[in-house]
């Protein structure tokens, strides 16, 4: 298991946005290794930016007229194959998906130790549920849902 293998959870303490915001511990999940020193991943987040009218506990959002999609993962739920699970509720939302070249994360986090645990694979399932929230999304970029 190679940290860029898809459906693979990188705990990375820290990670360096590339926005410039602060660095900070976070999970990154791979949702697609497209071959080509590339990565589409998602990075999830305690963060609950869900309409109040679309909150559920577990499972894909999608609010078209927000134009927003979300993947909920409870805190009672297994993550991993492992048997892990987030300590949080858990966000991955469609719109912040991102590309990440594997030689810029190879340069930027050179010490697996020092730099970030693989924290599992993530159960085969829910991986499959989640990329098929993303890839039904309206505010997933059209590229990545071609990618996916």
């Amino acid at each position: 298991l190679t940290m860029f293998t898809e459906g693979t959870i990188i705990y990375f303490t820290p990670f360096y946005f590339k926005n410039g915001k602060p660095a900070k511990n976070k999970y990154f999940v791979v949702l697609k290794n497209t071959g080509t020193n590339c990565l589409i991943a998602s990075l999830p987040s305690s963060q609950d930016y869900v309409p109040s009218d679309s909150q559920i506990p577990h499972g894909c959002i999608e609010c078209e007229k927000a134009n927003f999609n979300c993947f909920v993962i409870a805190p009672t739920f297994t993550v991993t194959q492992c048997g892990k699970s987030f300590p949080l509720t858990t966000y991955l939302y469609g719109h912040q998906l991102d590309e990440y070249t594997i030689q810029f994360l190879e340069e930027l986090y050179p010490n697996p130790i020092a730099d970030y645990e693989i924290w599992g694979q993530m159960e085969t399932s829910l991986f499959q549920e989640l990329i098929t929230c993303f890839k039904k999304s309206k505010s997933v970029k059209n590229k990545y849902k071609k990618i996916l």
